[in-house]
């Protein structure tokens, strides 16, 4: 198996609202792919992709309840701390739930949580040991 992830799949509550939060609050463009089935979203090198948390459990054969800590977060690393500071100000500002302020963190980075409409966590994070690219990929240098 090649080591690669390319899609990462979110089961959502409704469908509407979490594709507007997405769109409107992270600021980002759904892929011509999309329709009123599924979102896609184009990420670097990757997609991300919303679909009804009832039919994700469907197709993958399991019970869709479920409530907590999900067992997993996504980041967006950032080249600075202040980028940090800028993007929570603004995500805040459009109404996101911040459920960790911005700090120093013990394994030497800055970190803060925000969730989504349906408590996805997304670490927004600077890493100093991680350098990010022109594109925003990852290097692990």
């Amino acid at each position: 198996m090649e080591q690669r992830l390319t899609i990462i799949g979110l089961g959502v509550d409704d469908l509407q609202m979490a594709s507007d939060f997405y769109e409107h609050k992270f600021g980002w463009k759904k892929t011509k792919s999309s329709n009123e089935n599924i979102v896609f979203f184009q990420m670097n090198g990757m997609l991300l992709s919303l679909y009804p948390r009832e039919k994700l459990a469907e197709d993958a054969t399991v019970n869709p309840k479920g409530s907590g800590f999900k067992g997993f977060t996504m980041a967006y690393n950032t080249r600075t701390k202040a980028e940090v500071d800028a993007l929570i100000e603004t995500l805040e500002n459009k109404g996101v739930k911040i459920v960790k302020r911005p700090e120093e963190v013990f394994w030497g980075g800055y970190s803060s949580y925000v969730a989504d409409m349906d408590e996805n966590l997304w670490e927004i994070a600077y890493n100093p040991f991680l350098h990010i690219d022109e594109n925003g990929n990852a290097v692990d240098e």
